[in-house]
Parts: structure tokens; C-alpha cells; sequence
């Protein structure tokens, strides 16, 4: 992807989905105007007149329904003449809408595109929009809907991944993000929202022993989905300490041509936005990862730093497994198992995450994967600006 730079990503902290979650009281529009400010105050007025603001949100229903790319950018004050596309590829959304982005800057079709995704899990909750696909039964059964948790589960007894191995993702997701609030430089680009300045879901007193007692929580839905998955039984491996918080969080970047007024944080080498088989559920983002280092002539060795969603533990733990990178380069500063999961915002949260790992190791080349239900993911590859 030729001359595509991201100017800057910012990102809102994370707050738990409840009534009394530390962005609750935030409309998700508010969220997105305050990324808007933001990125003005670092990059300059120009961030006001886009070309368009595409973001991905998941939930669009209620509070999040009515074009919630059109709502905030009405709310934010963007000029008329700029689109506003909302989209919804699942987990992948806030990712997607940044690729996206950068196709439309690589191809002249745009200038300047503020991207990424918002989800307020506290106002619309998961499956919010009660899609009559999470109940067809018309579809084969590798085309059903199953929760996500439930296809980490069979994902998990398909590929061999243990407890153990589990536990131990989980763990280090815990233990890096407690670290990564002392450092200032893996925090640069978290936004205070003035109702929130840290990340609310991370349990910092999690610990090994603690992990290993907690029981499978998910089996029941075995039951619950015994037409989608055809009869098919499997023993129940994650526990809650194993998924991603639900929670509310937002993140925008700035994407564009490199101009002369300010240095860019980083260019864009490739993307790619993948499907997969469905009833695998979260695989896609390996497919995505794979063709995304394919179009940069690039292998997982050369990054720096790499993002990878935590899914569920046994996205990780595959990855970490049958890819065998560096650990000390993957999810440096913790990940989703401990910060939250703000569906379509995620994507968006992880590329801001990758440009303040890739400052704080001063490295140069850095790797966003992501991967969510019913097989759908993306990947991007980017090279830091010194």
C-alpha cells in the first residue's frame, strides 16, 4: 500500500460495562467527538475536515443505532460535505474501517479519513441487535451462529490446546497490563476521557493459583446451541478469567498522505481483511496475518512488535504456539483477557496500542491481527516513522 501513513491513533481507556462504568455516562458519539478533539490538539485543525469518519460498531441498535458514524460526526461538527460510513464486521470492524480508509487515501479518493470504531457495551449489549441469524436454524450447521466463547471452547479441543496453556496466556495479559500502566510511553495515546484516565477491567491481583481454580463457565451453552452444532460435544475449557471483559471504549485514527507539515507516526505497508470457515469461528485473522505479510515480502520475524487480539485464550495460545514468535514482542502491554473487548472499537484500540509498543521499544515494524466470530478478520502491517 503505497504512501498510506497513519498521522496519529488515539484511543479512550476501557470501562467496564455497567451502570456505573467509568465511561457509562458517555454517549458513544461523546466518545468519538473527544477522539476528534484529541487528534486535533496533536495534529492540527486539518483533523476537522476530513474527507470522511468511517467507523465500526457492531451494536448498531438504540444508543448506537440511527448511523452512528453520521451521529458522531454531526455531534463532533465535521463538515457536511464529509461522508459518514458506519460498518459492522464484527470483531474486525474498528480495524476494517482504518483499511478501509487506507484504500480509499491509496486510491485518491480521499485525502485525509478519520477511522476506527466505538462500542458501548453499557448501553447496547452483545447480540444487542437480536439478529434473527443467532437463531436460524435454516442455515447448515457449519453456517450457524454460536457464541464466540463456545467456538473458543471447540477450538480449543480441535487444536489440543490445554488448561494449562490457558491459564498462562491469561495470566501474562494480566500481568503486562497492570505493568503497562506505570509506563508512560506504552500509555501515550490513551485519551482521559475526564470520566475515566485508566483501564478499569484489568484485575491486577490475578495470579496463577488463582487462575488455575476457576471452573469452566460456558458449557451450559453446549445446550443451548445443540441444533447449531449438530449433536457435537466437547469438554468446556474456558473459564471467565479466560475472556475478554465486556466493556466501552472508542479509538480514531488519522489516515493520509504524508504532507509537509508534520511528521506522520507511521506508513501503512499492508492490509488485508479476510473471511474464514464459520464454524471454526476465529481463525480468519491467521488467514488475514499470513496475506497481509505476503503483500508487505515481510515474515512474523521481522516485527518489532505484534498485536494480536486475545479473543479468547485459545486465539493466543494458537498463535503463540504454531507460530512460535517472540513472546516478548506479542501484546507487550497486555491484552484484551485483561483490558476488554469493545467489539467494534477493537480493532482501532489495538493499532493505537501498536504505534505506543512500536515507540517504547524503538522499533520499526509492527503487526495488528484480528479475529472475531463466524470467520471474519484482518490484519495490518505498519513501519514506524522515526
Amino acid at each position: 500500500m503505497t504512501g498510506v501513513y497513519i498521522h496519529d491513533a488515539l484511543r479512550t481507556p476501557r470501562g467496564k460495562a455497567k451502570e456505573n462504568g467509568g465511561l457509562a455516562g458517555l454517549s458513544p458519539q461523546e466518545l468519538v467527538r473527544q477522539q476528534v478533539d484529541a487528534l486535533a490538539a496533536n495534529c492540527g485543525d486539518g483533523v476537522r475536515i476530513p474527507d470522511a469518519l468511517l467507523l465500526g460498531c457492531v451494536g448498531q441498535v438504540d444508543d448506537q443505532g440511527g448511523h452512528i458514524a453520521l451521529v458522531s460526526k454531526l455531534h463532533a461538527e465535521l463538515p457536511d460535505r464529509a461522508a459518514a460510513i458506519s460498518l459492522n464486521n464484527y470483531c474486525a470492524s474498528g480495524l476494517t474501517a482504518i483499511g478501509q480508509a487506507a484504500a480509499m487515501v491509496a486510491s485518491d479518493q480521499a485525502a485525509r479519513v478519520l477511522a476506527g470504531g466505538v462500542e458501548c457495551m453499557s448501553r447496547v449489549p452483545f447480540m444487542g441487535d437480536r439478529a434473527s441469524y443467532y437463531t436460524d436454524l435454516s442455515f447448515p450447521h457449519r453456517a450457524r451462529y454460536i457464541p464466540v466463547v463456545l467456538a473458543a471452547d471447540r477450538l480449543a479441543n480441535c487444536e489440543g490446546i490445554t488448561r494449562e496453556e490457558l491459564d498462562a496466556v491469561a495470566l501474562a495479559s494480566q500481568q503486562r497490563a497492570a505493568a503497562a500502566e506505570s509506563e508512560a510511553a506504552l500509555v501515550r495515546s490513551r485519551v482521559d476521557t475526564g470520566s475515566l484516565a485508566a483501564e478499569e477491567c484489568v484485575r491486577s491481583r490475578t495470579d496463577a493459583g488463582s487462575l488455575a481454580v476457576m471452573p469452566p463457565g460456558f458449557g451450559v451453552l453446549q445446550h443451548h446451541y445443540a441444533d447449531a452444532l449438530g449433536g457435537e460435544q466437547f469438554e468446556p475449557l474456558h473459564t471467565l478469567g479466560h475472556a475478554p471483559p465486556v466493556c466501552d471504549g472508542a479509538a480514531l485514527a488519522l489516515i493520509g498522505k504524508r504532507d509537509a507539515s508534520a511528521t506522520p507516526r507511521a506508513r501503512i505497508l499492508a492490509y488485508a481483511d479476510c473471511g474464514g470457515d464459520p464454524a471454526a469461528s476465529l481463525t480468519a485473522g491467521f488467514t488475514a496475518m499470513d496475506q497481509a505479510l505476503v503483500r508487505a515480502g515481510l515474515s512474523l520475524e521481522d516485527m518489532d512488535r505484534i498485536e494480536f487480539m486475545e479473543s479468547f485464550s485459545v486465539t493466543i495460545a494458537k498463535f503463540l504456539r504454531d507460530r512460535n514468535p517472540d513472546p516478548a514482542k506479542v501484546n507487550a502491554s497486555g491484552g484484551h483477557i485483561a483490558k476488554g473487548h469493545p467489539l467494534g472499537a477493537s480493532g482501532a484500540i489495538l493499532t493505537s496500542t501498536l504505534l505506543d509498543c512500536l515507540d517504547a521499544a524503538d522499533g520499526t515494524l509492527g503487526l495488528v491481527v484480528v479475529t472475531g466470530a463466524s470467520g471474519t478478520g484482518a490484519a495490518m502491517i505498519v513501519e514506524r516513522i522515526n
